[in-house]
């Protein structure tokens, strides 16, 4: 089990995991403030929740997460960061759009498992297009 903690994999991924809370929370809450308290609809609370969770999991993630790679400009890994970005809040409004207006689930609930499975197509697109080679 130790020898598991100390593996670098599993150490970036609970660095990922405590950055994605983060960022969930700042989602979370202004999804919550946009569409209950200014009466915006759930897709575009979505939308604008999760970019601005986004922008904010890209400070976190560069500094604490993913090394930078000699081999890549801070232009050209912004740009990978947002193209990727941007499939995952494709991903969240299909979830969103699904769950919420096709199958009637709450979008408090729905945000959960949209974040959830999203997680991990995150995870895996940010490690293997932005980690540093070792």
């Amino acid at each position: 089990m130790l020898d598991t903690l100390k593996n670098p994999g599993t150490q970036q991924f609970l660095r990922f995991a405590v950055v994605g809370l983060i960022s969930f929370a700042v989602d979370w809450l202004l999804l919550v403030v946009l569409t209950d308290l200014c009466h915006v609809d759930y897709l575009m609370s979505t939308s604008v929740s999760f970019t601005v969770s986004v922008a904010l999991n890209y400070a976190l993630s560069v500094r604490y997460v993913f090394p930078h790679r000699d081999d890549m400009s801070r232009k050209r890994e912004f740009t990978i960061f947002a193209i990727l970005s941007a499939i995952g809040l494709g991903l969240t409004d299909v979830f969103m759009f699904v769950g919420v207006t096709m199958l009637n689930i709450a979008y408090q609930a729905m945000k959960i498992i949209a974040t959830f499975c999203v997680t991990w197509y995150n995870y895996f697109s940010r490690r293997k297009f932005l980690t540093a080679v070792k």
